[in-house]
């Protein structure tokens, strides 16, 4: 079977899983392809995997008519030419422009044509023009794809509401954390090259005390509350930092830690600043496990979610969890493993916060529910085979219909 993968820009999580399934598909010898923006590949580096190539597609983070029509263009010249059995679109844009493209693509006496199956990743915009064109994407998507994935049951519940023959649940694993914070990124499927010890420690144990790295070291009896995301509006941070006005009464003051990069540095960095708060911005960081396993709590306010890898990782290292009720984070989390609180409510996520820095023995419940959670998330392995069983059933799907 050829697989072809069609992803728009990327800066995170969508990325790394389409490069994950691209390297499933190397490791069983499935010849794969990657059409994405060039700089999509300079970022997750798809053509140095074996067996698996890239070629720039450029597919816009937002509708762009004359690009846009460019991009389906190429695409169905691409597609033609490389014949895949299966096309795998991530994204919704991504989805709805290989729709478009495949639509082209016309099946023969000997080939039935590419199935398509779109993975959704992120909620669209609520209202407004931007509301109104992902609306139309949907539709497109929902009407053309031959599967539709997602990666959260509310997504779930859109794509149905919208008419898709076909939606199933879309497992985005993050990749598992060696004990030294390293990432264990190898082909799923595959023996290690070397031996690794996985941070899934027995039940009943919490993982020991590594090296604190230095932005994570507050002081002498000194909470850190850790948050990590780009700083973007989906993210929530500012409802984060006026929360974190809330706590600054427990005696040590605890110390904020916001780690990423993004749009909204300097209004986050001002905020925090006019309400005289101990908070760091670290920027991005390559060591997000360490501090994850430093921390005495991880807050992840966000507005929407699918399935957060960072806070799979934080899961892992068994850091007591504040979060929103928001996208899939329930799913990940259940009901023990969080403490889950409304989006956009500064004075809920203060008291969660409050709740586990003031209550030892809340918190050490919270650790071991985070550690038993954790052996419960999906693997690299389960989300490779998840996708190669619906490739086979939408490619046979296909076939039959073509007849």
């Amino acid at each position: 079977m050829k697989v072809a993968f069609v992803l728009g820009t990327s800066t995170g999580g969508t990325g790394r899983h389409v490069r994950m399934l691209a390297v499933g598909c190397a490791a069983r010898v499935m010849p794969a392809e990657v059409f994405g923006p060039a700089q999509t590949d300079r970022d997750f580096g798809f053509s140095a995997v074996t067996r698996v190539g890239f070629t720039a597609v450029d597919i816009a983070d937002r509708p762009r008519v004359l690009r846009d029509v460019a991009a389906i263009r190429r695409l169905r010249r691409l597609l033609r030419a490389w014949r895949p059995d299966v096309v795998h679109a991530h994204g919704l844009r991504a989805g709805a422009l290989t729709a478009i493209a495949t639509a082209f693509v016309r099946p023969s006496a000997y080939d039935a044509g590419p199935a398509l199956i779109v993975t959704v990743h992120n909620a669209p915009a609520a209202g407004g023009v931007t509301g109104a064109i992902y609306r139309v994407l949907e539709l497109i998507v929902a009407r053309r794809a031959d599967s539709v994935l997602c990666v959260s049951q509310d997504l779930e519940q859109r794509m149905r509401a919208a008419g898709a023959r076909r939606v199933a649940h879309a497992p985005v694993p993050a990749y598992l954390v060696a004990a030294d914070g390293s990432s264990e990124e190898r082909p799923p499927g595959s023996v290690p090259a070397h031996s690794v010890s996985v941070a899934q420690p027995a039940r009943g144990t919490i993982p020991g005390p590594p090296r604190v790295p230095a932005v994570m070291d507050a002081g002498p009896g000194r909470a850190v509350v850790l948050a990590v995301g780009r700083l973007a509006v989906q993210k929530g941070f500012g409802t984060l930092i006026e929360a974190a006005s809330g706590w600054q009464d427990i005696t040590p003051g605890p110390v904020l830690v916001i780690v990423g990069e993004g749009p909204l540095e300097a209004q986050l960095k001002s905020q925090a600043a006019a309400l005289h708060l101990d908070a760091r911005f670290p920027g991005q960081r390559d060591d997000v496990p360490a501090l994850l396993a430093a921390a005495a709590v991880f807050v992840l306010p966000s507005g929407w979610e699918g399935q957060p890898l960072v806070l799979q990782e934080a899961l892992r290292a068994g850091v007591p969890v504040v979060a929103t009720r928001v996208g899939g984070t329930p799913e990940l989390t259940g009901e023990d493993a969080a403490l889950l609180v409304p989006p956009g409510d500064p004075d809920r996520l203060a008291d969660a916060v409050r709740a586990v820095l003031t209550d030892p023995a809340l918190a050490a419940r919270m650790r071991q529910a985070a550690l038993d959670r954790a052996r419960a998330l999906p693997s690299p392995d389960d989300a490779v085979a998840s996708a190669l069983a619906e490739y086979a059933r939408a490619a046979k799907s296909r076939a039959a219909r073509t007849r």
